[in-house]
C-alpha cells in the first residue's frame, strides 16, 4: 500500500526533485495564452444605451488601443462617440488609463466612470468634467427613505424582543402581541400589507442547525492554527421550518397557518401581498422536492389555499426548471412546468388553479423568461431545440402570445444569443457565437426581429494564425440509442493525423444545468491546458443532465452515481471512428465539486474503461454535502441508495491511478469528505495521492501548483502522443 501526500502552501513550490516543473508547465501554457488572446478582440461587447433608447455607445477594441462608439439604434450607423484624443490626455494628466467602466446617457451629454476610480465624469461634447453623480444621489434618497420594519404609513412599527411579537404605535406606545416564543420557536421577519392594517411574520421552528468545523493549519495573521466553524445543513438532518402568521393593527385575533398544507416544508418562498391587502400569497416546496405550490391566504375570510399545484413522482426542480409570474396581481399565472414530459409554460387560472391554455407546446425546452408584457399579454422566453438537427443548448430567443399564438423567432442566427434590450424596448443587441464562430452583433427590432444592421463581426483571421483550434462538434445517441448526446473534440495544439493521442475528459455531471460551454471563447481553461500538451480533450452532456426533456434529465432520480458515463463511454467510442487519433487505451479523466464526485466514480465503477483521474473538492458522499443541492436529485428521508452510490463506499473498487485535491477551508463542500474518501482508499489498501492546499476555498485544485500538478500527474500516467501503427 502507498499513500502519496502534498502539502501546498499558497503559491511556494516544493524544494524537493520537481522543483520548478509548475513554472516551467504554467510558464508555456502562459505564452500560449498572451499569445492567442491578443489575437482577437471585441469577444465582449457590451452596449450602454441613452436612457430613452435612441442610440447607444459601446467600446470597441482596435490595434494598440481602443475607440468608444455611439450607434443609432433606428438606423444602425455608427461614428466615434467623442474626441478620443482629448479625452486620453486628460486621463493622462492625471495618471489614469481611460476604460469606461460605467456609463449613463443625458441630454446632450453622457456621465461615466472610469475602471478603479469612484469619481464620476461628463463628457459635453467638447470637454471631461468631474461632477457629482445624480444616480449616486438617487440611491441615497432610496436608502434614507427605506423604512425597514416600520409600516407603509409610517404609523407602526414591529419588534422582536424575547422571541416575540411586539407592534409599536410611534405616537402612543406598544402592545405585545405573543408570548410564546422560544429560543428555538421563535418570530421573525416582517411583511406588511400595503395599506398598513395588518403584516405577516414568520414563526420559525428551528432545527438541528448543523455546524462544520475546520482547523485552517496556516493562517496569514498568527502562526498557530485556527479552528473555524460554520453553518452546514446536510441531507437528513433536521432543518428549520417556518410557517406564516397574520397580526392586525386593529386587535383581531392572529390568522394562523393551515399547516396540513404545508405539512413537510423545505421552503416557503417570500411573502406577498396583493394590492387589496387582504390576500397574502407565498410558494411552499415539500422536503424531498416533489411538491411546489403557490399559497394564498385571504386574511379577510380568514381562509387558506393551494392556488398553483406542481407535483412530481421525482422531483421538481425549483429555481431551475420552475418559474412563476402572478398576472394582474394573481388573476392568472404563468407557470413553468414539466407535466407534458418537457419545460414549458402555462396559464394559469389564479381562481381555481385550472390551466387555461399551454403556451409553449413542442419537443424543445424553455429555459427561462427574459420578459413579460402584461399589456400586450405577451411573452418574451428563452428556449432550446426547437431547430431541429441543430444543437439543443443554444440560447435562442422568442415572443409568443399568452394564449399560445403568435412565436415569433428573435436570434436566428446560428449559434448561441444573448441579448441586450434597449430601455424603450423597441431594438436589441443580439450577440450570438459557437465553437467556430466569434461573436457576431447584429441590431435589430425587437417587435419583429427584423435586422436594422449589422454592428460587427468579429474575425477569427489572425488568432487562426497562432495555430489555435475550434473545438469540434459532435453527437452520439446514447446508450440506448434514443437521444442525441452532444459534447466536443479538442485536438491538440500541432496536432498531427499519424499519431494516436491519449483522450482525458473533464467531467461536471451536476443534474442542475448542461456544462458544454456553448458560446466562443479563445481559451477554455484547464481544458486548453491539456490540449497544449498533448492530449485530446472531450466534453459530453449525457443523460442526468439538465437542459432536455425530463425523461433525459430526471435520469439522475436517486441515481447521480450514473453520471451518464454509459452515455460518455458510447460516445468516445463513436468519436473514435472518425478520429481514430483518439486512443481508448489511455483515457484520463478530471473535475471538480460534483465533478470530483464523477471522475473519482469513472475508477471505482467504469475503471475498465478509465485509468487515470484527478478530483478536486469532490462530494465524494451526497450525505456529507449541502442539503439542498443533494435531497433535490437523491431524494428524502435518506435511503440506502445514499450509501450505495458513495464513492467511500465503494472506495475498494479502485482501478487506476488517482490523484485527489481539496482546499482545508472549503466552505462549499465539505472538505471532509474528501478526507473521509482518502481515509477509506488507505483501509482498503488502495494507491492514491492527495494535495491538501492550506487556507484554500473551494476550487483549490485550479491554483498554480495544483493545476501544474494535474497535468503532470496525466503526463505520467496516461503517457505522450504515439505513432499510430500500421
Amino acid at each position: 500500500m502507498r499513500f502519496f501526500l502534498t502539502l501546498y502552501l499558497g503559491l511556494m513550490l516544493s524544494a524537493a526533485a520537481e522543483h520548478g516543473f509548475a513554472e516551467r508547465i504554467n510558464g508555456t501554457l502562459r505564452k500560449d495564452y498572451v499569445k492567442q488572446s491578443a489575437a482577437i478582440r471585441n469577444l465582449n461587447l457590451k452596449p450602454y444605451w441613452a436612457e430613452d433608447g435612441s442610440s447607444f455607445i459601446y467600446r470597441k477594441e482596435i490595434k494598440g488601443g481602443q475607440r468608444y462608439i455611439i450607434v443609432d439604434a433606428k438606423t444602425g450607423e455608427q461614428k466615434e462617440a467623442f474626441d478620443h484624443k482629448i479625452m486620453e490626455e486628460f486621463f493622462a494628466s492625471q495618471d489614469k488609463k481611460m476604460e469606461l467602466h460605467h456609463m449613463v446617457f443625458g441630454e446632450g451629454y453622457f456621465e461615466f466612470r472610469i475602471k478603479g476610480d469612484r469619481e464620476t465624469y461628463q463628457w459635453d461634447g467638447e470637454q471631461v468634467i468631474k461632477v457629482d453623480s445624480p444616480r449616486k444621489k438617487q440611491q441615497e434618497e432610496q436608502e434614507r427613505m427605506h423604512r425597514g420594519p416600520v409600516s407603509p404609513d409610517g404609523k407602526w412599527r414591529v419588534d422582536f424582543r424575547e422571541h416575540n411579537v411586539v407592534l409599536v404605535e410611534l405616537e402612543k406606545g406598544e402592545k405585545i402581541l405573543t408570548s410564546d416564543g422560544k429560543p428555538d420557536h421563535y418570530y421573525a421577519q416582517v411583511k406588511w400589507a400595503p395599506d398598513s392594517s395588518r403584516f405577516a411574520v414568520m414563526k420559525v421552528k428551528a432545527g438541528q442547525r448543523r455546524m462544520v468545523t475546520v482547523v485552517e493549519s496556516s493562517p496569514k495573521d498568527q502562526l498557530q492554527p485556527k479552528v473555524h466553524s460554520w453553518r452546514y445543513d446536510k441531507p437528513g438532518d433536521v432543518i428549520d421550518t417556518r410557517a406564516p402568521w397574520v397580526f392586525y393593527v386593529d386587535g383581531r385575533d392572529p390568522l394562523a397557518p393551515d399547516l396540513s398544507l404545508i405539512e413537510n416544508p423545505f421552503s416557503l418562498g417570500k411573502v406577498w401581498w396583493r394590492s387589496d391587502s387582504k390576500r397574502l400569497s407565498y410558494d411552499y416546496v415539500e422536503r424531498g422536492y416533489g411538491k411546489y405550490y403557490v399559497l394564498e391566504a385571504d386574511t379577510e375570510a380568514r381562509s387558506h389555499r393551494i392556488a398553483v399545484r406542481e407535483e412530481s413522482d421525482t422531483y421538481i426542480f425549483v429555481g431551475g426548471n420552475s418559474y412563476r409570474y402572478d398576472v394582474n396581481d394573481g388573476e392568472e399565472y404563468i407557470w413553468a412546468s414539466e407535466r407534458d414530459g418537457w419545460n414549458h409554460l402555462y396559464l394559469i387560472d389564479g381562481k381555481t388553479g385550472a390551466v387555461k391554455n399551454q403556451i409553449t407546446k413542442g419537443e424543445w425546452v424553455v429555459f427561462d423568461v427574459e420578459r413579460v408584457d402584461e399589456d400586450n399579454r405577451r411573452i418574451l422566453f428563452i428556449a432550446g431545440g426547437m431547430e431541429k438537427g441543430k444543437d439543443p443548448y443554444y440560447r435562442k430567443y422568442y415572443w409568443i402570445n399568452f394564449d399560445g399564438t403568435g412565436l415569433v423567432e428573435l436570434t436566428p442566427g446560428d449559434g448561441t444569443h444573448e441579448l441586450f434590450l434597449s430601455p424603450d424596448d423597441q431594438v436589441y443587441l443580439d450577440k450570438y457565437s459557437r465553437y467556430d464562430m466569434a461573436p457576431v452583433y447584429e441590431l435589430r427590432n425587437l417587435k419583429s426581429g427584423s435586422l436594422i444592421k449589422e454592428i460587427l463581426r468579429v474575425d477569427l483571421e489572425e488568432l487562426k494564425a497562432t495555430g489555435w483550434q475550434a473545438p469540434i462538434a459532435f453527437t452520439a445517441k446514447d446508450r440506448d440509442g434514443k437521444f442525441d448526446v452532444w459534447g466536443y473534440v479538442l485536438l491538440p495544439k500541432d496536432f498531427e493525423p499519424k499519431k494516436k493521442y491519449p483522450v482525458i475528459e473533464n467531467i461536471y455531471a451536476g443534474p442542475h444545468d448542461q456544462h458544454v460551454y456553448k458560446p466562443f471563447t479563445v481559451w477554455r481553461g484547464a481544458i486548453t491546458d491539456l490540449a497544449h500538451r498533448g492530449f485530446i480533450m472531450v466534453r459530453i452532456d449525457g443523460k442526468g443532465t439538465g437542459k432536455r426533456c425530463k425523461e433525459f434529465s430526471h435520469f439522475c432520480y436517486k441515481n447521480i452515481v450514473d453520471a451518464g458515463f454509459p452515455d460518455r463511454i458510447k460516445w468516445m467510442k463513436e468519436a473514435a471512428k472518425k478520429y481514430p487519433q483518439m486512443d481508448l487505451e489511455r483515457v484520463g479523466i478530471y473535475g471538480g465539486s460534483a465533478g470530483g464526485q464523477n471522475s473519482t466514480g469513472a475508477l471505482l465503477f467504469h475503471g475498465d474503461f478509465y485509468k487515470v483521474a484527478v478530483s478536486d473538492c469532490g462530494c465524494h458522499d451526497n450525505r456529507m454535502d449541502k442539503i439542498w443541492w443533494n435531497e433535490q436529485w437523491m431524494d428524502w428521508p435518506i435511503g440506502p441508495h445514499y450509501a450505495e452510490q458513495s464513492n467511500v463506499t465503494n472506495a475498494s473498487k479502485l482501478k487506476g491511478r488517482l490523484l485527489l485535491t481539496v482546499g482545508e477551508m472549503d466552505r462549499n463542500v465539505d472538505p471532509a469528505s474528501t478526507y473521509q474518501l482518502a481515509s477509506a482508499l488507505l483501509k482498503a489498501g488502495k494507491e492514491y495521492e492527495l494535495i491538501v492546499v492550506p487556507s484554500a476555498d473551494h476550487g483549490a485544485g485550479e491554483q498554480l501548483y495544483p493545476r501544474c500538478r494535474r497535468v503532470q500527474f496525466f503526463e505520467k500516467w496516461l503517457g505522450a502522443p504515439a505513432p499510430m501503427s500500421n
